[in-house]
């Protein structure tokens, strides 16, 4: 598949990076020489420099044999002219990154296929993790039935020392499923020879009404959160904040700059909304971190966050939460007591590699530490998986099947699971795998 990318941002170069090692034709426009230039050294792809919104500069990077365009620079007119363009050009699938509701309406007309918002779905993400505490992933799949979470296996808990064949034999109803083990940076998917390690970031497949014993056997404790307190004002702050209070959570919001405190307080009533430094333990302490859940830092950069999260989990606060724009920065979370880390290119990606995937695809949600997908996708009428046993199909050792939705009902597979046309099913795949998942189930 041939992809044009405008804008070589956060967004833009993680999707280049992704896509030209699974071996897409991509080619990316950038009007900064620099960013550029560094994307060119880093990136296989081809980079053209000038304005993505000029029809010119498209069909200099080969617009017109192109099968998706996607436009996510930092200017939504930007990434609107580039779909409007490119549908002149005739592109069959746009993509523009748009965060103006106001200008949405005027999409369709313009030649945009498609809307993605990677703040509406953070902020959607942020209402997950905090909701469930202790977990650095919480995905729901097959409308909700199935869930994908993650976490830190913790010294001590059940499930340390054992292999997954020795982990099942405990557990007497078997609803969830270990599909990966990531560890020091390095993906396993979940086999009979992994044996769980203490600080092991486990991903589990589980129906999303069970996840007691799950969370049991990993040492995670599953309680209410009652009260939150939010790190920054930015765009993202305040729709986690208005998400997370319009769940009856208590929240509060501690900012800096004055002007944006009022802004804020203005159009959130139910939100508290104070003035000071996010990453001083004084101001925490004045807005009770001693009673508080769970600590989300999200201002626009990762050192205040990590700070606030560090100072957080200092003063025992439960769950913290921090944004992130640099994936060097990834690993070293789970080391200094951070649960989780959410990033804007991530939901990005998920939303944007459900269009690049091929066959009948419902999800996609990629890993903050991993490069493994997870992949929601219905078995078709002529797909070589329909009537096969999941045993039968020999899929390949770097993929596994986490769970399957046939009508309303929801299943975590075994190895004699027949699969059915119509089954909806879950593959969590790392990228050697994903092709010949594609062209098992399509």
């Amino acid at each position: 598949m041939k992809i044009v990318i405008v804008g070589a941002g956060a967004v833009g170069s993680y999707l280049a990076e992704r896509l030209s090692i699974e071996g897409q034709d991509v080619v990316v426009v950038e009007s900064e020489s620099d960013r550029a230039d560094e994307l060119q050294r880093e990136v296989d792809c081809l980079v053209i420099r000038g304005n993505g919104a000029s029809p010119a500069v498209l069909e200099e990077a080969g617009i017109k044999n192109a099968d998706l365009l996607i436009a996510v620079t930092s200017s939504d007119a930007v990434n609107v002219l580039a779909c409007h363009a490119g549908a002149r050009l005739g592109v069959p699938r746009k993509v523009a990154r748009v965060e103006d509701p106001a200008l949405r309406a005027e999409t369709e007309i313009l030649g945009v296929d498609f809307i993605i918002d990677p703040g509406e779905a953070l902020a959607r993400e942020v209402l997950l993790l905090v909701r469930r505490g202790g977990v650095s992933e919480n995905i729901p799949f097959a409308d909700g039935r199935l869930t994908l979470f993650g976490a830190l296996v913790e010294d001590g808990a059940p499930m340390v020392g054992l292999t997954l064949p020795e982990l099942r034999e405990q557990v007497p109803d078997w609803d969830w499923i270990v599909v990966a083990v990531i560890r020091h940076g390095e993906t396993f998917i979940a086999r009979g020879d992994v044996r769980i390690e203490p600080g092991d970031h486990v991903l589990v497949m589980a129906d999303a009404d069970r996840t007691k014993v799950p969370f049991k056997f990993m040492g995670v404790t599953d309680k209410a959160t009652r009260k939150v307190m939010i790190l920054g004002s930015t765009r993202l702050a305040q729709l986690s904040a208005s998400e997370i209070s319009g769940h009856g959570i208590q929240t509060v919001l501690i900012d800096a700059d004055a002007e944006r405190c009022r802004e804020v307080a203005a159009k959130f009533p139910d939100v508290v909304v104070v003035q000071g430094d996010p990453t001083d333990p004084k101001v925490m302490a004045s807005e009770g971190i001693d009673t508080t859940d769970a600590v989300i830092a999200l201002t626009g950069w990762d050192e205040v966050n990590l700070m606030g999260c560090l100072i957080a989990t200092a003063l025992d606060v439960e769950t913290t939460i921090a944004r992130f724009k640099r994936f060097d920065l990834v690993s070293l979370m789970p080391g200094v007591g951070i649960d989780a880390g959410v990033s804007s290119r991530l939901a990005a990606a998920n939303a944007i590699l459900r269009l690049v995937r091929r066959g009948r695809i419902h999800s996609v949600a990629t890993f903050q530490d991993s490069d493994a997908e997870a992949i929601e996708l219905q078995v078709g009428p002529a797909s070589k998986a329909a009537g096969q046993s999941l045993a039968s199909l020999h899929l390949p050792k770097t993929a596994i099947v986490g769970g399957v939705l046939r009508g309303s009902d929801v299943t975590v597979p075994h190895g004699d699971t027949v699969l059915m046309a119509g089954d909806r099913v879950i593959i969590v795949a790392l990228p050697a795998a994903i092709t010949e998942v594609e062209e098992l189930f399509e």
